[in-house]
């Protein structure tokens, strides 16, 4: 079935592409490749051959007030950096949510706290989701959590420490290996694209997709696309869209209904900024990933 995508950069794989620059790749969003969809799972190993995607083990750590903890949670680890002071004031903290939980639990800090307790919320939870989201944990739904972390509480975290292996394979924040394309994320989508072109589509870059038509009976029957060359109109069947939310409303032809619009509008964005930095080899660590829960760390 004949396809045509329309990239409106220059390069295929939005975030999920790898810069070269003087023999270094960057991943400009490096992320773990793991999945519990087969239907993805088959497509991310129909792209790429065994040889290029490649099972890595995991290693990420929590950097918190110059002392870097094991994720998933070791319990010698938590112990010794923690100190045996606030350790055991946080598992009185979780024990105290147990007995008595949040009566709210619709958004994360209640939803958090009623796993691992009060205390670890505020140390390994709240700082770091605010600095990502740009909101107060207070007023960020608990569902993004759910999908986040889903069954995972201190209990399993513990349980999983005590006994690796046996529990994290079900709970995907305690996975300890992942698939990583050898050359970076944007090496799947840049085969993804030869395979594209090779079987009669076409993959258009730096073309930008400026309205898309559509009836109510029919959907979307075609996009306009403008690109160096102009804008022109492509008849479609059917149209698949990664671009924001935000534009692909206020792109439409007839207009969305103006709640749709005004909803468009209200929606809010993070920047994403990735800077790389190229140090000797001996400055070096092994972390797959640091996430940074240090409040004074932005």
């Amino acid at each position: 079935y004949p396809a045509s995508v329309f990239e409106s950069e220059g390069v295929v794989g939005g975030i999920s592409q790898t810069a070269e620059r003087g023999g270094w790749r960057f991943d400009i969003g490096g992320h773990r490749f793991f999945t519990k969809v087969k239907q993805v799972d088959e497509l991310w190993h129909e792209i790429l051959p065994e040889e290029d995607f490649l099972l890595r083990p995991r290693m990420s750590r929590i950097h918190y007030r110059g002392t870097l903890f094991d994720y998933p949670l070791k319990a010698g680890n938590a112990l010794k950096g923690l100190g045996v002071v606030e350790a055991a004031k946080c598992i009185g903290s979780y024990t105290w949510a147990k007995v008595r939980p949040p009566k709210n639990q619709e958004y994360l800090e209640g939803w958090v706290t009623a796993r691992f307790g009060k205390r670890l919320y505020r140390i390994f939870f709240k700082t770091y989701t605010e600095k990502v989201w740009g909101i107060d944990a207070s007023e960020l739904p608990a569902d993004w959590a759910a999908q986040r972390i889903k069954n995972l509480s201190l209990f399993g975290a513990i349980v999983n420490a005590l006994s690796p292996g046996k529990g994290s394979k079900k709970i995907t924040s305690l996975i300890d290996e992942f698939y990583y394309p050898k050359y970076g994320p944007g090496m799947m989508w840049e085969t993804a694209t030869e395979k594209v072109r090779k079987q009669g589509g076409t993959v258009e870059l730096e073309a930008f997709v400026e309205k898309v038509t559509w009836t109510p009976e029919a959907g979307a029957t075609s996009v306009t696309v403008r690109t160096a060359d102009g804008a022109r109109e492509v008849p479609a069947d059917h149209v698949i869209s990664s671009t924001p939310i935000s534009a692909l409303v206020l792109a439409m032809d007839p207009p969305a209904s103006a709640e749709a619009i005004a909803a468009a509008k209200d929606l809010r964005y993070r920047d994403f900024l990735t800077v790389a930095l190229v140090v000797p080899e001996k400055h070096g660590f092994p972390d797959n990933w640091i996430y940074i829960h240090t409040p004074g760390v932005r």
